[in-house]
């Protein structure tokens, strides 16, 4: 059997529209789960691997609403990409390392290096975050738009 597996998980929020967190292959709203296919489980579903990943991407979501508001930091998005990587060690199997990758869209340029120290700020204050044991880290991307009207 294989020792080390990757989920991948994206959540997002923008202006006008709701926060929502999808699987990287896509699932319907329902939420139907199956242990996944390589521990014997249905291909195509959500797992509760894929759960733990969903909740440390959403929770990121979240908070950097959060913090971003507080701060009044005024953006166009918010697009977290979480890669959990599950490997076996001593113990048996455990997420090792879960990498997060969120995509900031502001609006002005002047506004990147705050954001920037608000992503790390997140980081260190999300609930989820703080309560896994594995290693978290954090690759941000910043993107500067022009704001979208609706």
């Amino acid at each position: 059997m294989e020792e080390k597996f990757t989920y991948h998980v994206s959540a997002q929020s923008h202006r006008h529209d709701r926060s929502f967190v999808e699987l990287e292959h896509g699932a319907p709203r329902t939420i139907h789960f199956s242990a996944p296919p390589e521990f014997g489980g249905e291909p195509g579903f959500w797992t509760p691997e894929h759960f733990l990943v969903a909740a440390l991407a959403s929770c990121f979501v979240a908070t950097f609403k959060g913090v971003a508001r507080n701060s009044k930091l005024e953006y166009q998005g918010i697009e977290v990409g979480v890669e959990g990587i599950l490997e076996k060690d001593a113990q048996g199997l455990r997420f090792t390392k879960l990498i997060v990758r969120p995509v900031a869209i502001i609006l002005e340029e002047q506004d990147r290096e705050r954001t920037q120290r608000l992503l790390e700020k997140v980081e260190r204050i999300c609930l989820i975050a703080r309560s896994l044991s594995s290693v978290i880290e954090l690759e941000p991307k910043i993107l500067v738009e022009s704001a979208v009207t609706v």
